[in-house]
């Protein structure tokens, strides 16, 4: 007999209880977890407890082996199309420990898990309008509504866009096109993510999680080392993107927020942004 034993892995309904105040999760029983993030129940938020809690949540399945696909979603009609104020009230008020602990720290943990601790296929689901896009682009396959838009709000806001948005722009979309989406805070709109690389399928609301199942099902039927040794072959050039210049864009976005000495995650700041590009941030709509 070993001298020692293996530390336990998760158990899910233990983690399922610990992460329920911002996500719902479910899973069937070959494994595949379906992840909602959520805010009160309704369309998630942007706020400093729910940004950590994407890395945590991400290295919880990632170190769970019953985990064999996960599908990432919002609950409701858009995907963090509004910023809880109150929470970011840290940033106001100790703006050197909120640009390290929370903005620098956990937002490096976030992409740097999805890509690198999340050894099984993910789906993408994005569930409408979205200002904060990569988690769910980043994905191995990502799936929209006919009316999502994608648009990134940073520079609008007057912040540098360099918080891992910048990274996943300039893989999907290349230089130039991801430069002007990021300096002019374009509406991509469903149609032109598809037709631009930036998902794979356009997909009815009330289809959006039966397609999902679906390509969880296609991927399943093959062996489960193929599947994962599969997703470590297409997640490579993420890989590259993230070691090449996800560090570097989040040091400079930090700089210039502490030189600039503003907050800028504040309703009123997104208020003024969707304004700005047509929007109702109240009602998490895009017009076009």
């Amino acid at each position: 007999m070993s001298l020692t034993s293996f530390v336990p892995t998760p158990d899910f309904a233990d983690y399922r209880k610990m992460f329920a105040e911002h996500f719902d999760l479910e899973r069937t029983d070959d494994g595949v977890l379906l992840v909602r993030a959520h805010t009160k129940g309704g369309s998630v938020q942007f706020g400093v407890e729910i940004h950590r809690a994407f890395g945590q949540l991400f290295r919880t399945i990632g170190a769970d082996p019953a985990n064999e696909i996960m599908i990432l979603t919002g609950t409701g009609p858009n995907f963090i199309m509004n910023v809880d104020g109150e929470s970011f009230r840290i940033e106001r008020e100790r703006p050197g420990y909120w640009s390290y602990e929370h903005a620098y720290k956990d937002g490096r943990v976030n992409l740097i898990s999805l890509i690198q601790d999340i050894e099984i296929p993910t789906i993408g689901v994005i569930n409408g309008p979205t200002l904060h896009s990569e988690l769910l682009l980043m994905c191995d396959i990502t799936i929209c509504t006919e009316d999502t838009v994608i648009i990134d709000p940073h520079f609008t806001a007057g912040a540098v866009p360099g918080d891992g948005i910048h990274s996943c722009f300039i893989e999907l979309l290349g230089v130039k096109r991801a430069a002007w989406s990021l300096l002019m805070s374009e509406k991509i709109d469903a149609r032109k993510a598809l037709e631009w690389g930036m998902v794979n399928e356009v997909v009815p609301r009330d289809r959006l999680l039966d397609r999902a199942r679906e390509i969880a099902g296609h991927i399943m039927k093959q062996h489960r080392v193929v599947r994962r040794m599969s997703t470590q072959v297409v997640r490579r050039p993420w890989k590259q993107r993230l070691v090449d210049d996800l560090d570097g864009g989040f040091a400079m976005e930090m700089h210039a927020h502490l030189a600039k000495g503003e907050s800028v995650h504040t309703e009123e700041t997104a208020e003024n942004v969707l304004k700005g590009v047509g929007g109702d941030r109240k009602k998490g709509i895009v017009k076009d």
